[in-house]
């Protein structure tokens, strides 16, 4: 997907709550060697520097089960997002409410070789 969003096939959009979260799951894997430090950095300066930075002015919560995944579902909602891909689609239950479709990552990939 990261290639494919490069090619500009697709455009992610990206809050300072996402990234500050996005940094949180990736450094709980630097003790175990997977990633250094540099390479959290620099991921999400590639992704800050390529995604749409958006604000949010109106929060829906509560909406879903865990406010983590509100978050994500308000950025989507506030920047007019059509899809928010996940592995967890059932914590995204009820997104189709606000407009927002929610995908697996494969689904995704495949609706992205479909379209023209």
């Amino acid at each position: 997907m990261l290639s494919l969003l490069e090619e500009g096939s697709f455009e992610i959009a990206l809050s300072v709550p996402l990234v500050f979260e996005y940094e949180d799951a990736l450094t709980r894997h630097v003790e175990s060697g997977l990633f250094t430090l540099q390479d959290v950095g620099d991921f999400l300066d590639y992704l800050c520097g390529i995604g749409h930075r958006q604000n949010i002015f109106f929060l829906w919560r509560p909406f879903l089960q865990d406010p983590k995944d509100d978050m994500i579902l308000e950025l989507a909602f506030a920047a007019g997002c059509e899809s928010i891909v996940t592995h967890n689609q059932r914590d995204f239950a009820g997104a189709e409410r606000l407009g927002v479709k929610v995908h697996i990552p494969k689904e995704f990939l495949r609706l992205l070789e479909e379209s023209p």
